[in-house]
């Protein structure tokens, strides 16, 4: 009898090390997905900060060359500004096709691999 205490107690040990190895490696995997993430993130940020000051930059030179074309710099601003409602308007109808589905599919693939 003292013998079957024995070899359940060895179970109930190895049961007990296994889901403590079992949560710790889930936490690790976790962990490696929130830094792989967040790095991707600060990694994207920075380029999407330089595009934006790159593309702040050419929209002036833009505006500033089609306003002396047109005979007012208001104009190149106003031709400009025209173009990025087009722009935005077309975003938005499209914003699940081109914005929403392909983030979400990014996101899942990252995070399940």
């Amino acid at each position: 009898m003292e013998e079957k205490f024995k070899y359940f107690d060895s179970l109930l040990n190895s049961a007990e090390e296994y889901s403590k190895t079992s949560i710790e490696l889930i936490k690790l995997k976790t962990v490696d997905k929130v830094a792989d993430g967040t790095s991707s993130l600060v990694a994207y940020a920075a380029v999407v900060i330089a595009l934006v000051l790159f593309f702040i930059t050419l929209n002036f030179g833009v505006a500033l060359w089609l306003g002396t074309i047109m005979g007012g710099s208001y104009l190149g601003f106003f031709m400009v500004a025209g173009f990025y409602a087009l722009v935005a308007i077309i975003l938005f109808i499209f914003r699940n096709k081109w914005i929403k589905k392909p983030l979400n599919d990014s996101m899942i693939n990252q995070m399940l691999n």
